[in-house]
């Protein structure tokens, strides 16, 4: 199998899947779409990681979470995947202290369709890499960044990008919110 990662320019796809929203009973899940976040004429962030209980992922989701506000101030809808199941997510959320309190979806692609349209999927397990797409409100793909297995993210950087797309201008090396940009 070749993976051919979904690129900048490209239409995010279309999904529909099922998520945990919460660990309170009665109200853990939730089928989100896409539909349903581009509706809403926000940016999204989708991220994704490989395996449930393992030791690098909930380190980045903890901290995708510290900064899930500094997401919403920018007008984005945050979203986690994997290809584990809602039952898992669940699972896993109300065994890990540091998971109880997510802020934003937990999505089970367990069909894997998703990833796989993504062009994310790990060719021997057929779990995804971990891959960030930044979206604009018309469902662009406007930044990619896909990780192998054994390295974690920097979420700094995810906002850094996402605060110069939605510059729409010109943004140096290291740029920053706040400094100028460039002219053309």
């Amino acid at each position: 199998m070749k993976n051919l990662v979904l690129s900048v320019g490209s239409q995010f796809p279309e999904f529909k899947k099922k998520s945990v929203v919460s660990i309170e009973k009665g109200k853990e899940f939730y089928e989100l779409s896409y539909e349903e976040i581009r509706n809403a004429g926000k940016w999204m962030v989708m991220f994704w990681w490989p395996k449930d209980f393992t030791f690098v992922c909930p380190t980045e989701i903890a901290e995708f979470n510290k900064h899930y506000q500094d997401f919403a101030d920018r007008d984005t809808v945050l979203v986690g995947a994997s290809t584990d199941s809602e039952f898992v997510h669940l699972a896993w959320r109300n065994n890990h202290e540091d998971l109880k309190g997510l802020q934003f979806p937990m999505l089970a692609d367990t069909s894997k369709t998703l990833a796989e349209e993504l062009g994310i999927l790990e060719t021997e397990e057929k779990i995804a890499y971990r891959a960030t797409f930044i979206v604009d409100p018309q469902g662009i793909v406007r930044w990619v960044s896909l990780y192998d297995l054994s390295v974690g993210r920097n979420v700094k950087e995810v906002l850094r990008v996402l605060d110069a797309l939605q510059t729409d201008e010109l943004c140096p090396c290291n740029w920053q919110k706040g400094e100028a940009t460039l002219t053309a």
